[in-house]
């Protein structure tokens, strides 16, 4: 996890990435490689036309090329499994897990930069990342993270926006509804307004989807100090990066949990297109909605218990699990509450995944840094016994394709071992993250030009007579 300045290292990245045959031209323009200019923003201003030509040529030469073939099952399942977003950011293999530019979990936390040798990697280089597909440096991430810094300050009126709901309302409402507050200050509203040319939509796009990036941990720790802390606002620290303010300004100064909000960040913050939320902020974007009115459409969608409320109902669950049987309950006992869930007409929340069919990678590093800093906490030795316990099982059922644990069914422990034991908050923090890969993806959006969003629905009755014809 440490990160590595050496040439060679990344070289040999580089050429571990590309040999792969299935992600070649997914990630033929990566580039792992060091710049020494600082700003993101010219590094985007190069970028930006070389890939508008290989959309070009992508459309003149391979329009007619064909995806696949539409099944009545697909059409009835919600699009499940339909190839048809553009999303360059991330990509998801359903066996290998999540990429972000070509680069898997594990292979950003050795190159990605961090706040302290054998750390977490900053949120700031996974923004870098996503932005440019280059690894940035130590520099240029220190550099990106003062901008944001700068970019940070929250208008009065968005506390008394927030304010004027009830204190009970959900945090995501809260929270929601802080973003909403925000979109006042839109550049890229005013920009249209004014007569902007298509071709710069992009550089508006840039400057609101930062400044809102770097504004969301400050609203989002509003929302919890408001409802859980009395109100007591604390203000940001300029001497620490993106998810160590976070931390700090929801009332965590521990170095452990910086570290994990600089993890949880990262992980969460893309998970290519086709989730709702993100699906959602591209889709409302596509109508030239500023980022900021894009983004709280998307947190709307995060908020949906199938989508970023389950890490909240995977800790309640298994808070609900200690309070019948006990801290020291036995696999057997657990095997016991588990079919009990099922057969009440439950889910086990945690388990299972829309693409993946095996464990998640983020469920994965987040073992891991619970077995470095928490190993004997009684909440993660229960969250492994399920792991060896509730895969058999929904196998067994014969109606799950993935059994496996996905991110929400360890991050909620991690969580409540450093004190953060609000888990009704706890999509607030999945909403945070999220901002990073939504308004990455939508400057590109805008870079590249891509069109307002349509897609053909049918009735019942067309597919009927559709398939006798067909038969």
């Amino acid at each position: 996890m440490v990160f590595y300045r050496s040439v060679s290292l990344l070289s040999k990245l580089r050429n571990r990435v590309v040999q792969q045959p299935s992600l070649t031209n997914s990630v033929r323009w990566l580039q792992i490689q060091t710049s020494s200019d600082l700003d993101l923003h010219s590094q985007l201003k190069e970028l930006i036309p070389e890939q508008q030509e290989r959309l070009k040529k992508i459309k003149s030469e391979y329009g007619k090329v064909q995806l696949g073939n539409i099944s009545v099952d697909m059409v009835l399942g919600g699009m499940r499994g339909m190839t048809g977003l553009l999303w360059e950011t991330s990509l998801l293999d359903p066996d290998e897990g999540i990429r972000f530019r070509g680069l898997s979990i594990p292979e950003c936390q050795k190159v990605l930069p961090a706040a302290k040798p054998g750390g977490e990697p900053l949120p700031e280089g996974l923004l870098w990342l996503l932005l440019t597909g280059k690894v940035p440096t130590k520099e240029q991430v220190d550099a990106l993270s003062k901008e944001l810094r700068s970019r940070a300050t929250i208008p009065d009126h968005v506390y008394k926006t927030i304010d004027a709901l009830p204190v009970t309302a959900h945090p995501m409402t809260q929270f929601t509804t802080g973003v909403m507050a925000l979109q006042v200050q839109s550049e890229f509203s005013k920009a249209y307004e004014k007569g902007i040319h298509k071709s710069k939509y992009w550089e508006p796009t840039y400057e609101d989807s930062l400044s809102l990036i770097a504004q969301v941990p400050a609203v989002a720790a509003y929302v919890y100090r408001r409802m859980y802390k009395n109100g007591e606002r604390i203000p940001m620290d300029d001497s620490l990066d993106y998810g160590g303010n976070f931390a700090h300004m929801l009332g965590f100064d521990g170095p452990e949990m910086q570290e994990l909000m600089r993890l949880y960040v990262t992980i969460h913050s893309d998970h290519e297109g086709g989730n709702v939320s993100a699906h959602t902020g591209h889709l409302v974007a596509s109508a030239l909605s500023d980022p900021y009115l894009s983004f709280a459409a998307a947190l709307n969608g995060l908020a949906g218990p199938l989508h970023g409320l389950a890490n909240q109902e995977v800790l309640l669950w298994i808070k609900s699990v200690v309070d019948e049987c006990g801290e020291n309950i036995t696999k057997d006992q657990l095997k016991d509450y588990v079919w009990k869930t099922l057969n009440s007409g439950k889910v086990v929340p945690g388990f299972g995944h829309g693409v993946l069919r095996k464990t998640d990678p983020r469920y994965m590093c987040q073992r891991e840094f619970a077995l470095k800093h928490l190993p004997d906490d009684p909440l993660f030795q229960l969250v492994s016994k399920l792991y060896d316990v509730v895969p058999p099982i929904l196998t067994e059922l014969g109606k799950v394709k993935n059994p496996w644990p996905n991110v929400d069914a360890h991050s909620g422990v991690l969580l409540n071992y450093y004190g953060l034991t609000e888990a009704r908050y706890y999509t607030v923090l999945f909403g945070v993250s999220r901002a990073i890969g939504i308004c990455s993806q939508l400057i590109w959006d805008r870079a590249l030009g891509l069109p307002l969003e349509r897609p053909k629905s049918v009735t019942m009755e067309w597919l009927e007579a559709h398939c006798k014809k067909a038969a």
